[in-house]
């Protein structure tokens, strides 16, 4: 088995787990402000596959093959705004939830990386900085303000009632300009999670040179 597929193997396990503590992040926010609905559908789980969204899965492992970077995304958790006193301000908190704690993970595991110091050609590093990459991209990537992302949730905080509404009702059709988005400014968007994800590791890495 060639190094790139044994590399896939770690990645997917890395990959659930990253993904499932997004998406529980949502649930859980989603539920501690009322909101039962993620519970009621056996998604508040530590079960990975529950979270799991065949064609974004798909996306991350053609990506990892064929451009050696990882993108793609999660199973949407389900919310229901209803149960929001405030429900644009419910759901910017929902929405904020999941690349917050992406972004928390990935700085623990730069740390744990730095603070462990495998050699850069061991697997132990692999593992921990495919962790810290991945959580990376799924943070900013859903930090994007079109619709279904969570940054549409957070933008949508600051909308009057009669635009909010408009805005929602673009869910159904925003993801199709998401992959036009990605697909049109591909080069620029992996340049930009290349330079992101290099500027943070030389920042905690601070036990490895980077020349």
């Amino acid at each position: 088995m060639t190094d790139r597929w044994l590399n896939l193997l770690i990645l997917i396990p890395v990959l659930l787990l990253s993904m499932m503590f997004h998406e529980l992040a949502h649930g859980w926010i989603a539920y501690r402000l009322g909101d039962p609905t993620a519970k009621n559908r056996g998604r508040l789980s530590l079960n990975p596959l529950k979270h799991l969204d065949p064609l974004g899965t798909a996306m991350f492992i053609i990506t990892y093959l064929f451009s050696g970077f990882v993108f793609g995304w999660a199973k949407p958790i389900p919310v229901s705004p209803y149960y929001f006193k405030d429900r644009q301000r419910g759901m910017a908190i929902v929405g904020a939830a999941g690349p917050i704690t992406n972004l928390i993970l990935a700085v623990i595991f730069i740390l744990l990386l730095n603070w462990i110091q495998p050699a850069v050609d061991s697997r132990w590093f692999l593992v921990f900085f495919l962790l810290f990459q991945i959580n990376i991209v799924l943070g900013l990537f859903n930090l994007i303000p079109i619709p279904p992302l969570d940054g549409s949730r957070i933008v949508g905080a600051f909308l009057p009632r009669n635009a909010y509404e408009k805005w929602v009702a673009i869910d159904r059709y925003g993801i199709f300009v998401v992959f036009i988005f990605i697909w049109v400014f591909r080069n620029q968007f992996f340049d930009l999670m290349r330079w992101v994800i290099m500027g943070i590791a030389e920042v905690f890495l601070t036990n490895y040179t980077f020349v």
